[in-house]
């Protein structure tokens, strides 16, 4: 069984360490804050002004005024604040937050991340990921490893519009955890019952089997 968005999620909690401050972006990087393991303490920030959100609230706790950046309800943390979204930028731009989590539409095997256009779509803008990944120096990429298609996300080159340019370190789909090099993508764990064989299949970009 390859990683749903749950088991991707939780992968990416591991990575977190005691005293961070972490940035969820939109969609799977957001589940994140369900799995932060019980032994450390990390702030999470939103960029629509909040420090310190936790994990989804229980339906009878449910407050619609308590959202996060993509608009769902959540929780607070004791000694959370809230704040302008200009101040929340200026923590971003600032380098004050240890790790970003983000979900892209593309990544290539030399750190460049497409999130936020798709050719012939209406969208409202990219939101805050340029700030975040212009400004971040730990940038984890969550997503699924192929599009509805079945076409691979993980790219030589990407085809869709950039939101940043040889930034993501790191990325964890439903089928594998794989860091960005010199090399381009090192496959370093397969999701249970992938083989590398799957991963190297739905892999377009250079990929180094190193597993760990």
């Amino acid at each position: 069984m390859a990683f749903d968005k749950h088991g991707i999620a939780k992968r990416i909690a591991q990575e977190l360490k005691d005293g961070w401050y972490v940035n969820l972006g939109i969609g799977i990087p957001t589940l994140v804050s369900n799995y932060i393991a019980d032994d450390i303490n990390v702030v999470l920030q939103s960029e629509n002004g909040l420090l310190g959100m936790g994990p989804y609230p229980l339906l009878a706790d449910v407050d619609a005024d308590l959202i996060n950046a993509s608009k769902e309800t959540i929780s607070y943390m004791p000694g959370s604040a809230i704040f302008s979204s200009a101040d929340s930028f200026a923590m971003i731009r600032g380098g004050h937050v240890h790790l970003t989590v983000l979900g892209a539409m593309e990544v290539s095997d030399k750190g460049d991340i497409a999130n936020w256009k798709i050719p012939n779509k209406l969208v409202k803008g990219m939101g805050g990921a340029m700030d975040l990944v212009a400004s971040a120096d730990n940038i984890i990429v969550a997503m699924m490893h192929t599009n509805p298609k079945g076409e691979s996300k993980l790219m030589a080159e990407c085809d869709l519009p950039l939101t940043g340019v040889r930034c993501v370190k790191k990325v964890v789909t439903d089928l594998a955890v794989l860091d960005i090099g010199d090399r381009g993508f090192i496959l370093r764990e397969l999701a249970p019952g992938v083989t590398i064989e799957e991963v190297q299949a739905k892999t377009l970009g250079r990929l180094v089997i190193d597993l760990i």
